[in-house]
């Protein structure tokens, strides 16, 4: 089975077949980079990015964390379906399957749900891609959540290092050139600046 489109397994780094408690450790272990301890002094551009992916990663977190949403969830993207054998993935990117979730228009999750759908927009299959594609938007998406993204749709990712002495972790894209939607050619190059916390000094 091939889930085309970007989900919230891909946001959290986690397999569809993972578990609750593995999910909640891997949940705490993202938004622990983006606490305070470790933004103190961040440029606001980092602020920024950090607050997109926090409410991005509670966003997963709430479909994810519920036993029954995630049934409902996994279902709705073709991961498994009742009874017997996987379902046929639909168009994820135009029915996300989460209208019962409790998102309301405006609400944090609402955001994050939205800038999923969109990421998925990009991933949808077309009968005939087209030569050129719009960039999508990465900003407040972890590294390794951005080279998947820009992999699948065929565009290189090309880091640059914002910080001097970073902790060995997923860093967070806080800026891109070029921006979206501007079209570009497939094969492209598109230019993330990656923050991750400093490393604190040895003692």
């Amino acid at each position: 089975m091939e889930l085309s489109a970007l989900t919230w397994y891909d946001i959290l780094g986690v397999l569809p077949g993972t578990s609750t408690q593995e999910i909640s450790g891997e949940y705490s272990s993202k938004t622990s980079l983006l606490g305070p301890a470790h933004l103190s002094g961040a440029p606001s551009q980092v602020i920024a990015a950090a607050s997109r992916a926090q409410r991005t990663l509670d966003a997963a977190w709430r479909v994810l964390g519920d036993p029954a949403t995630r049934r409902s969830y996994d279902e709705s993207i073709g991961f498994r379906r009742t009874g017997d054998g996987l379902a046929s993935p639909g168009s994820y990117a135009s029915q996300p399957g989460l209208g019962d979730v409790g998102f309301v228009a405006g609400s944090p999750g609402a955001e994050a749900l939205g800038f999923l759908m969109a990421l998925t927009d990009w991933l949808a299959p077309h009968p005939h891609p087209a030569r050129r594609l719009a960039v999508p938007d990465v900003r407040g998406l972890f590294y390794s959540v951005g080279l998947g993204l820009t992999g699948r749709i065929g565009l290189h990712l090309t880091p640059i290092q914002l910080t001097q002495n970073p902790m060995p972790v997923d860093g967070l894209i806080v800026d891109q050139r070029p921006q979206s939607p501007t079209k570009v050619r497939r094969d492209s190059e598109l230019e993330v600046e990656v923050w991750h916390p400093p490393a604190r000094p040895a003692n």
